[in-house]
């Protein structure tokens, strides 16, 4: 059960590709319905995680990477749906099959340290998540921006143009994509140093939760990636930095998050560490 949502975003990316290679109004309604259908079928292996675990699956790093993943997949079919443009899914869908590898290969869910059962540890993570899911999104938009920037720059309309949205449109769609992620992720950080303190108040011995602090990587890159989307916001209002400028930021802002939730979740050891 838990290949059939990685099967379906692969399929799906495939259709995608050829749509944006022909323009088949056929092939790109294809491409859609079988992201839906992952995105269903992701919907239920999350559920019989829940239910095979006792508790939500936002705890490890696989979990934490399938939740993004099926924020993302809604997210990007919710933005299809209102605008009618399916181009981006070329970019979307590659990364969610990709990344859909992590879960798929991770170690099943470990019980829930007594600490983590928490109302305000789950709105933490799951603020974050949804944070996530929206600069991913910004940062898809931003790469497409990049490309035809620079093809309408050499004065040689080509594929881009012909198939992208213009560079207002997805200007726009970058900054409302921002401007979510930046709540989600102020709720997230907000929330995340509240339950840390409660949990030290209450004299909780876990050592991990003795350990945050500005010293652990996740929280000095989540704060890193906080910084770089406010100033953006920052530089669009009060510099003039939109456009291009403003898609390179969004695209750092990823990278960040990325490395993140990636490479430093496995390969470090953080008090985050929670699986």
């Amino acid at each position: 059960m838990i290949v059939l949502p990685f099967l379906l975003y692969a399929l799906s990316g495939l259709l995608y590709a050829i749509h944006f290679a022909q323009r088949g109004p056929r092939t790109g309604q294809t491409a859609s319905a079988l992201l839906a259908a992952g995105a269903v079928s992701h919907t239920f292996v999350l559920g019989m995680h829940t239910v095979q675990a006792g508790y939500l699956p936002l705890a490890g790093q696989g979990a934490a990477v399938s939740v993004f993943l099926w924020l993302l997949a809604l997210t990007y079919l919710y933005v299809e749906l209102t605008t009618a443009e399916r181009a981006m899914g070329l970019f979307v869908t590659p990364l969610i099959a990709v990344l859909y590898i992590v879960p798929l290969t991770s170690a099943a869910a470990p019980p829930l340290p007594p600490v983590l059962e928490s109302p305000l540890f789950a709105l933490h993570v799951a603020s974050v998540l949804c944070a996530y899911a929206a600069f991913a999104l910004a940062s898809v938009v931003s790469i497409t921006y990049v490309l035809l920037f620079r093809e309408l720059k050499r004065k040689q309309p080509g594929v881009f143009f012909a198939r992208l949205p213009s560079l207002r449109a997805l200007d726009q769609m970058n900054l409302r994509a921002v401007v979510v992620g930046l709540v989600f992720l102020s709720v997230g950080v907000i929330v995340g140093f509240v339950w840390a303190a409660l949990a030290t108040g209450r004299g909780s011995n876990d050592p991990r939760v003795l350990a945050m602090s500005l010293a652990d990587p996740k929280i000095v890159l989540a704060l890193l990636a906080w910084s770089v989307y406010a100033f953006q916001l920052y530089a669009r209002r009060v510099i003039g930095w939109g456009g291009h400028r403003a898609a390179w930021l969004s695209t750092l802002g990823f990278i960040t998050i990325l490395i993140n939730l990636l490479p430093v979740a496995y390969f470090l050891q953080t008090s985050h560490a929670f699986d």
